[in-house]
């Protein structure tokens, strides 16, 4: 009797070590622990932007989606100059009439800012379709702007290159950061 007894008390015992080892565990406070900063090693950049956007001014923002890409990069220690980078702009949304020669004074800023990424090297593709959809011809467009036939095929044909895709999910901002921080 006395064996089982003790064996009824070492198994109560270890099952109460065992609980209070994993009850241990769980109060270690994560909480406390820091995150880390890793250092990823960026090749260089080759990346397709796919703009179909629902409002023309959101190409602001879209815009910046390629600033966070392209200021990464060029800064140190990954230290690419834009010649080290393809990237390619498809614009085939609302935001079309952003690139349209005659809408250049309602766009202006959207308009220097893609001109100046084009000067560094960025390729801003139209869809045809979409900008016969608008009753636009090549000529209707800014300078830097390549017309092509269709926007699903160019995004097709770039991801085929090895392009990574990135299409900007642009939301209208409702809430302020200090609000919900």
């Amino acid at each position: 009797m006395k064996t089982r007894t003790w064996k009824r008390v070492t198994g109560w015992l270890d099952r109460l070590i065992w609980l209070g080892a994993i009850v241990g565990l769980g109060l270690a406070t994560p909480a406390q622990a820091a995150g880390t900063w890793t250092q990823t090693p960026y090749a260089p950049a080759r990346v397709l932007f796919d703009f179909y956007l629902d409002h023309p001014h959101k190409i602001g923002s879209a815009l910046y989606w390629l600033r966070s890409l392209a200021n990464t990069l060029q800064a140190s220690p990954y230290d690419q100059s834009p010649e080290d980078m393809k990237i390619v702009v498809v614009i085939h949304g609302l935001e079309i009439v952003t690139v349209a020669k005659k809408n250049e004074a309602t766009y202006q800023e959207a308009v220097d800012r893609m001109r100046y990424y084009a000067d560094l090297g960025v390729t801003f593709k139209v869809c045809g379709q979409a900008a016969e959809d608008y009753g636009y011809a090549v000529k209707d467009f800014q300078d830097f702007i390549e017309v092509v036939p269709n926007a699903i095929t160019e995004l097709a044909h770039w991801q085929q290159q090895g392009y990574a895709l990135i299409t900007p999910n642009i939301m209208d901002k409702t809430l302020d950061i200090e609000s919900i921080r």
